[in-house]
């Protein structure tokens, strides 16, 4: 697996991470550890060594998954995860209401206070069983903390020795100002992918001027782009994706129709359109490197299959045009 430079700094991610979102579970209508271990496990085998996670996903869960599953691997893998999300504490901004897995109320907080950080980082070495984490991204912006004092904490640990390099999620470009005034932002994670493309704007443009890293998350939209859900799917209870405007009824039927339309180019390949959809992404300008969730060996090994082939610039503009064409009701996102 190809490696890449994250930015200015001397930070190495592979092009595809493993993005270990659902196998904490929470808000993805429960997982299998098992298999999410087994996953991890086969995915570090496999080269795909950069794992991205977070202590809200499964409230601490996933990145326990993540600590068994690098034990005796340190040196081989790069972990990321994040801070400034907490269900702990009423303290900051209230983000949203949700459950645990057990059906245990609870409220989401963005707080990113220097204090807090510091708190979160030692909980999270704890959870992943290492003394240090390669790349440390504040989860979302907290409007109770002023950028700098977030960022000031993040250099703390840099220098402390327990974080490797700093950065940013679902920062919007004035943020990614005031957090550059004070360190070296390798990357900023967002929401990107086929039928969600508004990075594109504004994002993609400052963070290339800027040469800072892009890390994609959702690339597949939570699963929908595999063509493997129907406008009837069955979601488990506590899946927070019906509740999402892509997941819409309509949307689905008109996502399945264009993906129906690009099929004969992954078949043409010999790939999956999994793998279309994902290479596409990672083809697109400025994107340094696309998080793909799998909670079981098979959804790996389709992903990592991605690694194995390019579009030509013709297949782009056939994708493209038919992507242009796609019509979607997202009032309300």
């Amino acid at each position: 697996m190809s490696m890449v430079k994250l930015g200015n700094t001397d930070l190495e991610v592979t092009e595809l991470a493993f993005g270990a979102w659902a196998i904490g579970g929470w808000m993805w209508g429960g997982n299998d550890d098992s298999d999410s271990l087994r996953a991890l496990e086969a995915s570090i085998d496999m080269g795909i060594t950069t794992i991205d996670t977070a202590p809200v996903y499964g409230f601490g869960k996933s990145e326990e998954i993540v600590g068994d599953a690098i034990q005796g691997k340190r040196d081989r893998v790069q972990i990321l995860t994040k801070y400034g999300l907490r269900w702990n504490t009423t303290k900051g901004n209230f983000y949203f209401h949700s459950t645990k897995e057990d059906g245990t109320p609870v409220d989401l907080h963005r707080y990113a206070r220097k204090e807090s950080i510091i708190e979160e980082c030692e909980d999270s070495l704890r959870r992943l069983k290492t003394d240090y984490i390669d790349l440390y991204q504040i989860h979302w912006p907290d409007i109770t903390t002023p950028v700098e004092e977030s960022m000031e904490a993040v250099e703390l640990l840099i220098r402390q020795g327990k974080v490797k390099a700093a950065a940013v999620s679902n920062y919007p470009v004035d943020d990614m100002k005031e957090a550059k005034k004070v360190t070296t932002l390798a990357s900023n994670q967002v929401p990107y992918s086929m039928v969600n493309r508004g990075i594109e704007k504004d994002t993609i443009p400052y963070c290339i001027d800027n040469k800072i890293g892009i890390l994609v998350y959702s690339p597949l939209q939570r699963g929908l782009l595999t063509g493997k859900i129907s406008p009837d799917h069955k979601f488990n209870s506590g899946d927070h994706r019906p509740g999402t405007p892509w997941f819409r009824k309509e949307n689905i039927v008109r996502i399945n129709q264009f993906l129906d339309q690009i099929r004969p180019i992954a078949r043409d390949k010999g790939v999956s359109l999994t793998q279309l959809v994902l290479r596409w992404t990672l083809q697109q300008p400025g994107i340094t490197c696309i998080l793909a969730g799998a909670r079981n060996e098979e959804q790996l090994s389709d992903n990592a299959g991605t690694m194995n082939f390019f579009l030509l610039e013709e297949e782009m503009d056939i994708i493209n045009q038919y992507l242009e064409k796609l019509e979607l009701n997202l009032e309300g996102q």
